[in-house]
């Protein structure tokens, strides 16, 4: 049985008080939602930490994920995994498609700063947009998602009189074919784990301007590094970018080291191998699932 994040803890807890004759129980935590950005709530820390105890295993995508859940939940060694997020790094090494993003057109002397992400508070996509609004390189921002906080999100642009560089071009799939469009992936969020859309941006050859969330600064080469931002403050973000954007000799050397970084540590391959031994052991069956 596969149950995910805290919405599903309920169902470890029942093959904790029901578990006789009860399959194997793997649980997966992936990350937290704005209630939690910053602090972890002290009640759902101590239900896991119960809960927990019955499952076969927990699955984690990130070191910061990994070390709450050892300090703080207090879950053994043998029980916790940590499996990387993994992606056809492959796919995004190809030339994109110039049409793939509806209505975007690279205005002339600008550059491109992309994000990808659902539209939600946790994402603080404001704030992404007060950043490239406050930047004295000319730049358009592009943002790829849906979601709940788009009102506010074109609030925030007509308040800063942005309409003619931001484009809000809603969800679109197959990342692959866009990402290679942007110029610098910029990441805004108050809370992400492992993000696949920074590992996308890498496997696309981009470097990264970020938050300073998750494990980002783990993830990009360490050139890239010194662009993670030590604060949530849009000020300190636009300075990022900033640096991204004026220097494009760099900005083309960090997105290579990161799109050889992607390849080395992001490829899907190796995280399918992971999850299929893991649970194929669960079953007592290794080797059933390759």
């Amino acid at each position: 049985v596969l149950t995910y994040n805290w919405g599903a803890i309920d169902g470890v807890m029942a093959r904790r008080v029901f578990g006789k004759n009860m399959p194997p129980v793997i649980h997966h935590e992936d990350g937290f939602n704005s209630d939690e950005a910053f602090r972890l709530n002290r009640v759902r820390n101590m239900y896991r930490r119960i809960a927990l105890t019955a499952a076969h295993g927990l699955v984690v995508p990130s070191h910061t994920l990994e070390s709450i859940a050892y300090h703080i939940w207090k879950q053994p060694k043998a029980r916790l995994h940590r499996i990387s997020n993994g992606i056809d790094v492959a796919a995004y090494g190809r030339k994109p498609d110039p049409r793939a993003i509806p209505g975007f057109k690279r205005l002339p002397g600008h550059v491109v700063v992309g994000t990808l992400a659902g539209l939600r508070p946790v994402k603080d996509i404001p704030m992404l947009v007060r950043a490239v609004g406050g930047m004295k390189t000319k730049a358009q921002l592009v943002i790829v998602g849906e979601g709940p906080d788009r009102e506010a999100i074109e609030d925030t642009i007509a308040n800063m009189g942005m309409e003619k560089q931001v484009l809000l071009a809603g969800f679109l799939p197959d990342p692959h074919k866009y990402m290679g469009l942007f110029d610098i992936f910029a990441l805004s969020s108050k809370s992400e784990q492992q993000p696949i859309a920074v590992m996308e941006a890498m496997a696309a050859g981009l470097p990264i301007a970020s938050t300073p969330v998750g494990d980002v600064a783990k993830m990009v080469d360490p050139d890239n590094v010194s662009t993670v931002s030590k604060d949530w403050n849009p000020v300190h973000l636009r300075d990022r970018i900033e640096v991204l954007a004026a220097h494009p000799d760099a900005r083309r050397t960090v997105g290579k080291a990161n799109q050889m970084r992607a390849r080395a540590l992001f490829d899907e391959q190796a995280m399918i191998a992971s999850y299929a031994k893991l649970y194929s052991e669960a079953a007592r069956r290794p080797g059933a699932l390759g």
